[in-house]
C-alpha cells in the first residue's frame, strides 16, 4: 500500500493527507513499490514517464506533463580523465527539479489542489510555477530576495505570485511556513512525491549505460532533492534484482556552506553557487545516512575552483550556472576520476544566473 511514513515516529498517513509534515514535525517519506521491467519501456516515448509503474501517481489523467526527461548523457574529458555528464540543463524549465514538479504537481492534481505555495533558491520554484501553470493551479513562490534576477523574472513569467524574503535561504523557509497553513505546501524538501521524481535519474542512467550501473555519481548538494531521488531510484533497482549495487554517492557542497561535513561551523553561506547555499537541510541526517551506505564522500569546492569548472565548460560548449559547476571542481579533485565510471549532473541552465 502507497501511504505516508514519519521518519521520527513511524505513523503512517494516507497519500491524500495535504499534511505536509507529521503532527510530530517529522518529515514524510513515501511507502511504495516500484514495478520496473525493461520489456515494459524500452518501447515508449523517451520522456521519464516510461517508467510509469515506478511512479507514485495512480491515475493518468492526473500527469501533468511537458515531455520532460531522458536529458542526454554525453562522455567528455576533463584533465585527461573521462566522465559522462547528464544534460539536465536541458529541461523545459532549465534545471533537474522538473523531474520532481511533474510528479508532485500531478500528486497535487490528483488531490483537487487549487493554491499552493513552494519556497526555493530559484530553480525549484522555477520548476514549481511551471508545472502549476501547466495544472491551471495558482502558484505562490517565496524565495530569498538575492536570488539571481534571471530566475525572478523566469517565476513571474509562469504567472505565479512571487515573495522576496529578506535574510537567508533558511529565513525563506520560515515565512513559507505560515502561508503553508492555509495552501498546499509543494516542497521540494518536505513532500517525498519530488523525490519519486527526482528517483527517475538513476532509472536513465541505468538505461542509458546499457542496463549497466556506474561506479559514481558526483552530485552538487543543498537539500538533497537529488542525491536522495538517486538513492531511491538505485535502490528500486536493486530490491527487483536488476543490479547488483548501488553506486558510490559523492555530496558536493560549496566550502562556504558545507553543514553536511562534521567540521563546519556555518560563519557563512554566500558562495556562487546558490542552488546548495543551504546552511539547515531539513534532511542532512538522512543524506549523510544515504552516503555513508554508499561507502561515498562528502567534497568541498572554493568559489574560485567553481568558477575555474565553469569557464573549463563553457568553453567546451555547456553553458551551466556556477552550482552545476561544482561537481566538475569536485570532478577534479576526485582520485579515483580514471579508474571508475563517474557521472555528474549538469544540474541547471547558465541563462538563470546569466548577469548576475
Amino acid at each position: 500500500m502507497t501511504n505516508f511514513t514519519c521518519r521520527t515516529c513511524a505513523t503512517t498517513y494516507a497519500i491524500d493527507t495535504t499534511q505536509w509534515c507529521c503532527s510530530c514535525g517529522g518529515l514524510f517519506d513515501l511507502s511504495f513499490e516500484a514495478d520496473l521491467s525493461a520489456d515494459s519501456f524500452t518501447h515508449r516515448p523517451p520522456t521519464l514517464w516510461r517508467y510509469r509503474e515506478a511512479i507514485p501517481i495512480q491515475n493518468d489523467d492526473h500527469i501533468v506533463s511537458l515531455d520532460e526527461g531522458f536529458t542526454p548523457l554525453t562522455q567528455i574529458t576533463i584533465d585527461d580523465a573521462p566522465i559522462y555528464i547528464k544534460q539536465e540543463h536541458l529541461f523545459p524549465s532549465g534545471s533537474y527539479k522538473d523531474r520532481g514538479a511533474t510528479v508532485l504537481i500531478s500528486h497535487a492534481k490528483a488531490l483537487g489542489v487549487e493554491r499552493m505555495v513552494e519556497d526555493s533558491s530559484g530553480n525549484a520554484g522555477a520548476a514549481v510555477a511551471a508545472y502549476a501553470a501547466r495544472a491551471g493551479i495558482e502558484c505562490d513562490i517565496y524565495v530569498p530576495d538575492s536570488t539571481s534576477p534571471a530566475k525572478l523574472i523566469q517565476i513571474r513569467s509562469y504567472g505565479a505570485t512571487l515573495h522576496r524574503i529578506p535574510g537567508s535561504r533558511e529565513d525563506t523557509a520560515h515565512a513559507v511556513q505560515d502561508a503553508a497553513q492555509k495552501h498546499f505546501y509543494a516542497s521540494h524538501v518536505w513532500n517525498p512525491f519530488f523525490f519519486h521524481g527526482t528517483k527517475t535519474f538513476a532509472y536513465e542512467i541505468w538505461e542509458q549505460l546499457n542496463f549497466r550501473v556506474p561506479d559514481t555519481l558526483i552530485i552538487p548538494t543543498g537539500n538533497g532533492t537529488l542525491l536522495l531521488g538517486v538513492y531511491i531510484g538505485f535502490t528500486d533497482l536493486l530490491k527487483q534484482n536488476l543490479i547488483d549495487r548501488i553506486p558510490k554517492l559523492i555530496a558536493v557542497q560549496s566550502t562556504h556552506c558545507a553543514p553536511l561535513t562534521p567540521d563546519w561551523q556555518g560563519a557563512s553561506t554566500e558562495t556562487i553557487a546558490e542552488g546548495i547555499a543551504i546552511a539547515e537541510p531539513a534532511r542532512a541526517e538522512q543524506m549523510r545516512e544515504c552516503i555513508k551506505n554508499t561507502n561515498g564522500e562528502i567534497i568541498t569546492v572554493t568559489d574560485n575552483e567553481t568558477l575555474a569548472a565553469h569557464k573549463q565548460m563553457a568553453e567546451m560548449g555547456f553553458y551551466i550556472e556556477p552550482t552545476s559547476a561544482t561537481a566538475i571542481a569536485a570532478f577534479k579533485k576526485y582520485p579515483a576520476q580514471k579508474a571508475e565510471i563517474t557521472i555528474a549532473p549538469l544540474t541547471g541552465h547558465g541563462l538563470k544566473t546569466a548577469g548576475k
